[in-house]
């Protein structure tokens, strides 16, 4: 039993690990093409390679039964697309925050901010009519200090990349939810699958409106771009989603999350991009911030008669 969870931590760690690194990935994109284009091309990408794992998984588990068919189709369907404009509206705000960064902003920035939908999500389960922990207000606390360290500049003010991406981080909140609900009622890749799709052509729209994407520009940011669609979307969320089976939710939920640890590490070894001591100190409060947030209740004494 132990063995079987080492092996899935160890599939959860990999999986943020290649997330940290997308962000360098999303920083580099930018110098070739713009958000939308670039969250078209790559979500439109993760959905083409994950259409095999269907089929794979599809031969080796088969299911026969027509009701359960129709019922699930419906769900899958639903929960797909609603996964997919979530997904849509978050890394599309990340996406044009990061381009909004200057060029001697790191990406363990972005990562770090992103990473507040930890504390993010249970904040929102109040409008659930779910309790929030002590340890989550605590988490919420040191996130606002740390937030403070990490992007406030003098005169207290706030760059609108921050405030971009920290509406990005707000979006994956609600993305998170939305699959919480959703994966014991469908098929997780199938789900992986439409919601990509669905980001994708959503994206498609956006770049056909706003933008003026061109094959040469998207050429030039292949390595990007195939990084973030390959490995981030279809790799990466197909790992979440076998690392998570049978894993305990807080352990998981906290691997993941350092993400924001290897974004900043990716940043300063492939981009050469170095924190302040001041926003180092922010990193590490929000850190120890999604850190309390996924600690477990108190147990409460029970009295001996």
């Amino acid at each position: 039993m132990k063995k079987e969870i080492w092996k899935r931590s160890s599939i959860l760690l990999i999986t943020a690990f290649i997330w940290g690194i997308a962000f360098v990935a999303q920083s580099v994109g930018m110098e070739y093409v713009q958000p939308f284009t670039f969250n078209a091309v790559r979500n439109l990408l993760g959905g083409i390679v994950l259409i095999p794992c269907i089929f794979l998984l599809q031969r080796i588990n088969p299911d026969t039964s027509p009701k359960k068919k129709i019922e699930k189709k419906k769900e899958l369907w639903a929960g797909g697309i609603l996964c997919g404009i979530a997904l849509c509206a978050g890394s599309s705000l990340q996406q044009i925050g990061i381009s909004l960064y200057s060029t001697d902003t790191n990406v363990g920035k972005a990562g770090f901010i992103t990473a507040l939908y930890i504390i993010i999500v249970p904040l929102l389960g109040i409008f659930l009519k779910k309790k929030v922990r002590l340890f989550v207000w605590l988490g919420v606390l040191l996130a606002l200090l740390g937030f403070y360290f990490l992007c406030m500049k003098e005169g207290f003010s706030v760059e609108r990349a921050d405030v971009i991406v920290l509406a990005g981080s707000v979006a994956f909140s609600f993305h998170i939810l939305i699959i919480d609900y959703f994966t014991t009622r469908a098929d997780g890749v199938k789900l992986s699958c439409i919601q990509f799709f669905t980001c994708g052509i959503i994206c498609l729209c956006f770049m056909l409106l706003w933008e003026q994407p061109s094959i040469s520009a998207i050429w030039a940011a292949k390595i990007p771009i195939l990084y973030a669609g390959v490995m981030s979307c279809g790799v990466a969320y197909t790992l979440q989603i076998i690392g998570q089976k049978n894993m305990n939710p807080t352990i998981a939920s906290l691997l993941l999350s350092l993400e924001s640890v290897f974004s900043a590490l990716a940043g300063w070894v492939i981009l050469k991009q170095a924190l302040t001591a001041r926003e180092l100190f922010g990193c590490i409060l929000v850190f120890i911030a999604i850190v309390f947030a996924q600690l477990p209740s108190v147990p409460k004494k029970q009295n001996v008669c």
